[in-house]
């Protein structure tokens, strides 16, 4: 990818390269900081609620090598964190808009394939 292309996000004075659709392009430096970051620029405060579907996509993630589009995501925080929170308008409620697309930028995942 051209230097053109990578747009930097300013973080403690280290600069964390991001793609054009504001996603890591280098997942190993993600960290809470950096989530806390990019959630901030989403216009996202994160609360235990957000970090526990956080720690769900990373998980799926790590075991499935790609984030879940939104149905895949609310069957995994189902199976993980129970019938209330598995629903998508619980989702939604947390990442507004596109909550796949939000969440998995926060967490430091690509874009989920199946997220227009």
């Amino acid at each position: 990818m051209s230097e053109s292309k990578i747009y930097r996000y300013l973080l403690d004075d280290n600069n964390i390269p991001l793609d054009p659709e504001g996603y890591l392009v280098n997942r190993n430096e993600w960290s809470p900081e950096v989530a806390t970051a990019l959630a901030e620029d989403e216009g996202i405060e994160l609360t235990a609620a957000h970090w526990e579907l956080i720690q769900v996509l990373r998980d799926f993630y790590a075991k499935y090598e790609m984030a879940p589009a939104m149905r895949a995501w609310v069957k995994a925080v189902k199976q993980s964190l129970g019938e209330e929170k598995g629903r998508s308008i619980y989702l939604m409620s947390l990442f507004p808009g596109s909550p796949a697309k939000r969440a998995a930028k926060i967490a430091g995942l690509p874009k989920p394939t199946n997220c227009l």
